[in-house]
């Protein structure tokens, strides 16, 4: 009986050391390989990254930067953190994270999509409507202008060149905006230093006529004759043919008051 009990026991202990063996066998096959402990955690990262686990991501990214700060990965690991962030659509710490990315690596062979895509953290905070602060968008269009002057073979000179032209219509719309909402408010002199400054920086046919004309319309009701009149001829040649037309009206009203002015 006693043998009996002790073969029982020892059979399964065995059969118990093969369940762990073969448990064993595989967790091993399942774990990700890689040759140091910072591969392995980079490599698992990148799996979660592809399955949009990004809090587990930046959890093994962080350990790499913590506890491998001076092996092959510890550079990559920062990266991928920025585009982690930029993923998670956190646009103000991806942008702080590229910058100082850049700050750290200027010379690393990825440095275009670095500034790429600190351009893009910025464009993305852009707000969606143009009669709010647009300064983050503008502060974009100087990266994905550097990226033009400086990297002309860049794979992302397509997309750089049509943010900054969808910036520049968004800022052309505010400035026409604020210089109307002047006008419209009765606000003269502030409307007729908004279409100045208009008529100094864009160059674009149609805003450039809007302002002209409002901007002789302003002279006229702040009953600036003199130069209303000077200001016609020298902008009429300038204007195609439905705005002609109002500037010949704001002429025909600022003839009106000289008239008035010299019966008296």
């Amino acid at each position: 009986m006693k043998m009996v009990m002790l073969k029982t026991s020892l059979l399964r202990s065995i059969i118990l050391c093969a369940i762990f063996f073969v448990s064993f066998l595989r967790c091993s096959s399942e774990k990700t390989n890689g040759v140091t402990e910072a591969e392995v955690l980079f490599k698992e990262a990148e799996e979660s990254i592809g399955k949009k686990r990004y809090i587990a991501a930046l959890e093994k990214l962080n350990a790499i930067r913590a506890q491998h700060p001076y092996s092959f990965y510890a550079t990559p690991s920062e990266l991928r953190i920025a585009d982690v962030k930029f993923l998670q659509e956190n646009f103000a710490e991806s942008a702080a994270d590229y910058q100082l990315f850049r700050d750290m690596h200027p010379k690393h062979e990825r440095i275009d999509y670095v500034i790429f895509r600190l351009a893009e953290s910025l464009y993305n905070q852009m707000p969606s409507t143009f009669d709010r602060d647009l300064s983050v968008a503008e502060d974009s269009v100087k990266h994905y202008q550097e990226l033009l002057d400086h990297y002309p073979k860049s794979l992302f000179l397509k997309d750089a060149k049509e943010r900054i032209e969808n910036v520049a219509k968004q800022v052309r719309s505010r400035e026409k905006y604020i210089a109307d909402f002047y006008f419209k408010t009765e606000k003269y002199e502030a409307a007729l230093w908004r279409y100045e400054y208009i008529l100094g920086r864009f160059n674009d046919v149609e805003l450039i006529e809007h302002a002209k004309v409002r901007f002789i319309s302003s002279l006229n009701e702040l009953n600036r004759i003199d130069e209303c009149l000077a200001k016609s001829k020298e902008f009429a040649p300038q204007l195609g043919q439905p705005k002609l037309q109002e500037l010949s009206l704001l002429v025909e009203k600022c003839g009106k008051k000289i008239a008035k002015l010299e019966s008296r």
